[in-house]
């Protein structure tokens, strides 16, 4: 029985990518900020699916506390086949000239460092299994540059940028690294861009049907079970109303 480790699995992508896996029969680890949403979600997977379920809470912008929790992992929890990198997030759309520091750390703390921290201190346990995945989940945001996107943009560059170098330092282990790269998909990512302001985010989603989180879980699941010998490099997808980072048609859907 495989099992995978889901970054910020309480909600958005991360919760339909848990469900996706394990209606596969997936064992799990799940982690994220909230203990108590990991306690809820654990018990509804096991229910639901009847599949082990381990939960790990932490944040990961902290190195001390992800490393912590993933040297901490029980013995019978360390064979790990599949981690996927979910946890991210965009904070603000200001200028850069307006743009607050605040916000700027917690991106990158977040998107690039956070990963690192849970990729590394992972590796030695994907490199003992027999078919070793990682998946990143990136953003149109990394290979394409929008207005008010500045420091995100840079943070999803810099994910395109491990996967690429993970790719090339994993090829001895037989270990695939893909990235998926989503577009407009319609989570608590807008919510959570413009600090709780519900119609602020409603609005970006406004007038044409943008992806949802089981899209992205279907893509996942997709990419990793690929035939052994392909490897899914990099996936971008987007609504069809969205040509690219920036280009979106509008008026479009029943909505």
């Amino acid at each position: 029985m495989k099992t995978a480790y889901i970054t910020g699995a309480t909600s958005g992508f991360g919760h339909a990518i848990a469900h996706k896996f394990a209606a596969q029969g997936f064992r799990l680890i799940i982690t994220g900020r909230r203990k108590d949403r990991l306690v809820v979600f654990r018990d509804e997977l096991q229910k639901q699916y009847g599949v082990e379920v381990f939960i790990s809470a932490y944040d990961l912008q902290d190195r001390i506390a992800t490393e912590s929790a993933i040297a901490l992992l029980p013995a019978g929890w360390q064979e790990i086949d599949i981690l996927v990198n979910n946890a991210g997030l965009a904070v603000g759309k200001a200028s850069i000239e307006n743009g607050e520091a605040e916000d700027w750390d917690r991106m990158i703390d977040t998107n690039v460092k956070g990963l690192l921290y849970v990729t590394r201190a992972l590796i030695p346990y994907i490199k003992n299994s027999p078919s070793g995945h990682i998946v990143n989940i990136g953003s149109i945001a990394g290979t394409e540059v929008y207005g008010g996107g500045n420091v995100y943009c840079a943070s999803k560059h810099a994910v395109n940028a491990i996967s690429k170098a993970l790719r090339i330092e994993l090829l001895p282990y037989g270990i695939r690294v893909s990235q998926i790269r989503p577009g407009l998909a319609e989570t608590e990512f807008s919510v959570v861009r413009f600090k709780g302001d519900q119609g602020k985010a409603d609005h970006v989603y406004t007038g044409f049907d943008a992806l949802k989180a089981q899209d992205i879980a279907d893509v996942v699941w997709f990419i990793v079970n690929a035939p052994a010998h392909v490897c899914i490099n990099d996936l971008e997808i987007t609504p069809t109303a969205q040509a690219n980072a920036a280009l979106v048609e509008r008026n479009n859907s029943s909505r």
